[in-house]
């Protein structure tokens, strides 16, 4: 590769893999079994990026592992109908079809583990989007740093990543123990708290004592706002998450969480009174987030706008089961592809948006230009449906 017996393209993504682990002291490259690809959305990249993009896809690369896609800007297919710009659309489909020449997955989700990309236990990966890389190092026991857009299209060409980071043992052990004595309910409660602990910790990794109860969805807001907040790739929770039990905690500074320390993580996060949209699904929905909204709008209407957004592989499922109908008789909309926090919906009329999710209420007034309502699924549809 490095020869260049391999062609251009990936003879200057493997230069750069070796770039990255000369700085970072790894010993060697390891394989690795899948990637996910950041840096999609137009908004993200912009001309610079679609150059670069269709520069590569014109040389005829193509990637060797299993490689999916973070969103795009927009939804793919219904964006005319949801007000999507047409000069921002024309760009985003140039960039989704230059991927698609790289032979990447069109599967343009932030939550590549609930469409097909499932990484086993143990598994070396390169990954990029923040959110997917603490549930894949957390929940489900898969490595990977967290990459830039660039050097995981780079492990993605050449199916190999520098072993440094959190691909090594020593690397993985907890840096601070926090003593949860809270009450979490829900998702919000759980960006919450994952606010509060990313600005603690920054890029560290924190052991979690005291989560008596979390599902999928609650692990996954917990990781994307600590990911968000701070730059958290990798988090233990007792008697949860696979590795916690493999850890040593004597000795690490302790620090305890309460009611007092959520609730002054909401007043910072809130930053609006009374949202235009409400906009659910950072990162995506899974199909049990959208029933749990179908079944709180069934026979109901809502007064304002209301997006929840997922994977098109799970909106279709959501489809089926009658659930996209029940949520569009009410008047929402179930928008695939995209997330709120790489969409241009400040130039869509939007300026006050409801959230229950911690990553999207800490982005949104910097990307998108918004003030933010961050509340809990039942308190931001309360006063909203009738």
């Amino acid at each position: 590769m490095l020869a260049g017996e391999e062609g251009e393209v990936v003879e200057r993504m493997f230069r750069l893999l070796v770039r990255l682990g000369d700085i970072y002291g790894a010993d060697r490259m390891i394989p690795v079994g899948s990637v996910q690809v950041a840096g999609v959305s137009y908004k993200s990249i912009g001309d610079p990026g679609l150059e670069f993009l269709e520069d590569i896809a014109a040389k005829g690369a193509k990637v060797r592992v299993i490689t999916t896609l973070n969103p795009p800007g927009m939804d793919l297919v219904d964006w005319k109908e949801l007000g999507f710009p047409e000069d921002f659309a024309e760009k985003q489909l140039r960039i989704m079809d230059a991927f698609k020449q790289m032979g990447v997955m069109m599967t343009a989700t932030c939550t590549p583990y609930l469409v097909g990309n499932l990484p086993r236990f143990g598994e070396h990966i390169a990954w990029s989007e923040s959110s997917a890389v603490s549930f894949a190092n957390s929940v489900i026991g898969a490595r990977t740093n967290r990459e830039g857009g660039p050097s995981a299209l780079a492990a993605a060409f050449c199916g190999l990543t520098p072993n440094y980071g959190l691909h090594l043992d020593e690397n993985r052990k907890p840096n601070f123990l926090f003593e949860v004595n809270a009450e979490l309910k829900g998702n919000s409660d759980f960006g919450a708290l994952g606010y509060h602990v990313g600005k603690i910790v920054k890029d560290k990794v924190p052991y979690f004592r005291g989560i008596k109860n979390a599902d999928v969805d609650q692990l996954k807001a917990l990781g994307a706002a600590m990911a968000a907040s701070g730059a958290v790739a990798l988090y233990h929770v007792e008697g949860i998450t696979p590795e916690a039990g493999l850890m040593d905690t004597s000795g690490l500074e302790r620090i305890e969480v309460g009611d007092r320390e959520l609730r002054e993580a909401y007043a910072k996060l809130n930053t609006g009174t009374s949202p235009d949209i409400v906009i659910l699904g950072c990162p995506h929905a899974s199909l049990k987030e959208i029933a749990t909204l179908a079944c709180k709008l069934e026979g109901k209407r809502l007064r304002k706008p209301l997006w929840i957004c997922t994977s098109r592989v799970t909106k279709e499922a959501a489809t089926r089961m009658g659930l996209t109908g029940i949520i569009e008789g009410a008047g929402g909309k179930v928008v695939a592809d995209t997330c709120t926090v790489v969409s241009p919906i400040e130039r869509m009329g939007y300026r006050v948006t409801g959230v229950d999710s911690g990553k999207a209420a800490n982005y949104l007034p910097g990307f998108c230009k918004q003030q933010v309502v961050f509340k809990s699924l039942d308190d931001l549809l309360e006063g909203q449906i009738t």
